[in-house]
């Protein structure tokens, strides 16, 4: 989705502490891009069931801009078929990924200077037409009690780094 189009769906990050939508028209990818160009350069922490070639290339392209400094992914270990498929090109975009029981849809934002924004989003890291319900939140209590619950997650689950060389 182009910038100008969140634009009329959503509000600067600034002006409210919470805000939502459902419909058509807006991606994660759009959105993140959205985010990163009011909070600056941040570490980003992504959550889905499944990733696709066109959000990690998105993805990718943020981070060759400067815009991303630190990126951890998290996906379901239901989907690593897809995932192995994958797997190179989500090396370039993250700096660790991971695969766990996780059907969560999740991006957390947090700058050097402690801005945070949460996306709570129905959508996974895929394209499709289908009405999504997303929510967004600079709420720091919002940002650390959903990243508590990523890193357990994590911690529970298996690093793709070294998985697939000794498994293939």
């Amino acid at each position: 989705m182009r910038t100008n189009t969140i634009q009329r769906k959503l509000r600067p990050l600034s002006d409210c502490v919470l805000q939502s939508f459902l419909g058509t028209g807006i991606h994660t990818l759009g959105l993140l891009g959205w985010i990163l160009q009011q909070v600056g350069r941040a570490d980003v922490y992504v959550s889905t069931y499944s990733t696709s070639e066109e959000f990690l290339s998105g993805f990718y392209n943020l981070r060759k801009k400067g815009l991303i400094a630190h990126a951890v992914l998290l996906a379901d270990l239901k989907a690593s078929r897809k995932t192995v498929k994958l797997s190179e090109l989500m090396s370039q975009c993250f700096d660790e990924v991971y695969l766990g029981q996780n059907h969560s849809k999740v991006v957390l934002v947090q700058t050097d200077n402690g801005r945070c924004v949460s996306v709570i989003s129905s959508q996974n890291q895929t394209y499709g037409g289908r009405a999504e319900c997303t929510m967004i939140s600079t709420s720091q209590e919002v940002f650390y009690d959903l990243y508590c619950g990523f890193k357990d997650i994590v911690k529970q689950s298996v690093s793709i780094d070294g998985l697939y060389t000794r498994t293939t």
